[in-house]
């Protein structure tokens, strides 16, 4: 199960203990503001794009209320933003949809942080599971995923 790769991946971090799951589902940005009581923005959503090979991924953690800029996208990454299909993402990622996080996830899976998350003080990223997430600051989520850096790919509302 997912969400036990990532409870085993923070416990290595001293944070299994900061996972917070709902009774409900938090599998959108709109149900996971809502379990966990704060904006919708603070939702850091880990999205799934093709990487250079039909092997691999880069996943964008962007704020909750961010949009990916296909330009932005495709002038940093040399290729279009193209999201990976659902019956793609779990093999992909490690994680099942709605849970895509960027915690314990195969050598495959490029992780990448939005600088739309950098405005607050803590945002929440899924933990593994419809059901999960924890809350981090933004320099906490930096060093907790092994981000490959910081980009902009994202236009804000």
């Amino acid at each position: 199960m997912s969400i036990e790769s990532v409870r085993e991946f923070l416990t290595g971090h001293g944070r299994a203990g900061d996972i917070i799951q709902t009774a409900g589902s938090s599998a959108t940005v709109a149900e996971a503001a809502e379990a966990f009581g704060v904006e919708p923005a603070r939702i850091a959503k880990t999205l799934s794009f093709r990487g250079d090979s039909p092997d691999t991924c880069v996943l964008v953690v962007m704020a909750g209320d961010a949009r990916t800029d296909n330009a932005a996208f495709k002038a940093t990454f040399g290729r279009k933003a193209t999201m990976l299909r659902a019956d793609e993402v779990e093999a992909l990622t490690g994680h099942p949809v709605g849970g895509v996080c960027p915690f314990a996830n195969p050598a495959n899976a490029t992780i990448h942080l939005d600088t739309s998350l950098k405005r607050f003080d803590t945002v929440f990223p899924a933990a593994g599971s419809a059901d999960s997430a924890i809350e981090l600051t933004p320099a906490e989520l930096e060093d907790l995923s092994g981000a490959a850096g910081w980009v902009t790919v994202s236009r804000l509302p």
